[in-house]
């Protein structure tokens, strides 16, 4: 399901009560810059937090913390924007509760998603803490995501996916509770990535045109093996056809994923039969934590696609409604919904079930790349249901 940013509307967010007191997530990046500005537009008092929770990640040039540059660049844009600075180490917590965990989770064969735990772990609950704590009546992110209260009984809100489609990150905040969407500001979430570059040159900001973060939270972009390398040894084990026939060897089902393309540029060389078949791009279908074995098939195999998704019981999050009513909808009844599995991924077209046990997803469509440890996340137009982490079914 593709969806046109014209089609989700340009209404914006009447503030809720000017004079209150907002403390912003802020890293300094033109997001978080522009969202200080909208929420100062609307009467807010602004201060700005930093938050330091790895140090590892180095400058290759210059050797210096990755961490320190982006707080001098947090320093500079809150000075342009004339407000104070706070600096929050969450270091312990964050190599603890995420990194930590990622690591194990891949050590089983899992593919985790690490800003998943991170906004759940760290941004959400532990910066309101010390919100709460300063005094402070709400907290804000640069997340491009909407909020909108429910008008009833249960004085719940809604997360609704962002106007910019492909800047939407309701993927990665699926997990967030309802007191937390309840004291959490999303200046950005109903604006276009353009039209907040447009508004961060318009005051000035020299960041307006800078390119957005990219890879694991906090840690930046890195080459995924050789981070793994730093805890989890290599393995040598077999790589198989799904007929299974061995075309090679790997060096350890941790370091790869379910969908990930192989051959000698993507760190695993295979022998591959003369003439056509040598140009077919070949995938991995499946890892075999027993006997630490990868499938692969070439483009096309049925081995790499798969309809059928399992979410545990006790692990899907669902975000406004009551579970126990909606496992009891379910359970009589299969959700028509769409799913998606990655980031701005596609939306694709399921339905949502209960058997008693877990929480089912059918998709319309068989697709590649669905990896146990991978986040689902559900929507009901662009509202967001919850989701969870993908088992396969039995």
């Amino acid at each position: 399901m593709k969806v046109k940013e014209s089609n989700m509307g340009k209404k914006r967010v009447a503030p809720l009560k000017k004079g209150k007191k907002v403390l912003m997530a802020f890293s300094g990046g033109v997001d978080s810059s522009v969202g200080v500005y909208l929420l100062q537009k609307q009467g807010y008092e602004i201060t700005g937090a930093f938050m330091k929770n790895w140090s590892d990640t180095k400058n290759k040039i210059t050797g210096e913390c990755q961490w320190r540059e982006e707080r001098r660049v947090a320093i500079h844009a809150a000075d342009i924007l004339g407000i104070d600075l706070l600096t929050f180490d969450f270091e312990d917590v964050y190599k603890k509760d995420v990194i930590d965990v990622m690591f194990k989770e891949y050590e089983k064969g899992k593919t985790p998603n690490p800003d998943v735990d991170c906004n759940q772990k760290i941004k959400f609950p532990l910066f309101w803490k010390k919100a709460k704590k300063l005094g402070y009546d709400y907290m804000a992110t640069g997340h491009y995501i909407r909020r909108l209260p429910v008008h009833d009984k249960s004085d719940n809100y809604k997360l609704l996916r962002a106007t910019c489609e492909r800047k939407d990150q309701s993927y990665f905040l699926y997990r967030i509770k309802q007191e937390e969407i309840e004291t959490c500001l999303f200046p950005i979430g109903y604006y276009t990535k353009d039209e907040v570059r447009a508004i961060a040159k318009k005051i000035k900001l020299p960041n307006f045109d800078k390119k957005g973060t990219k890879g694991i939270c906090f840690v930046g972009k890195v080459n995924l093996k050789d981070f793994l390398k730093q805890k989890i040894l290599p393995k040598k084990g077999p790589l198989l056809t799904p007929e299974g026939d061995k075309l090679g060897e790997h060096d350890g089902i941790m370091y790869y994923t379910i969908g990930q393309r192989i051959g000698p540029r993507y760190g695993i060389d295979f022998k591959r039969k003369a003439g056509k078949q040598s140009e077919v791009r070949w995938y991995i279908a499946d890892k075999i934590l027993k006997g630490n074995k990868i499938i692969v098939a070439p483009d096309g195999h049925p081995a790499l696609f798969r309809k059928d998704i399992l979410v545990k019981g006790n692990d899907f999050h669902f975000i406004s409604s009551d579970k126990k009513i909606m496992k009891e909808k379910l359970a009589k009844k299969n959700k028509k919904v769409f799913a998606r599995i990655r980031h701005v991924g596609e939306l694709q077209p399921c339905l949502f079930g209960f058997d008693g046990k877990d929480f089912t997803i059918n998709l319309s469509n068989a697709i590649m790349g669905v990896a146990p440890g991978q986040s689902v996340v559900l929507y009901e137009k662009d509202e967001v249901i919850g989701g969870g982490e993908i088992v396969f079914p039995k």
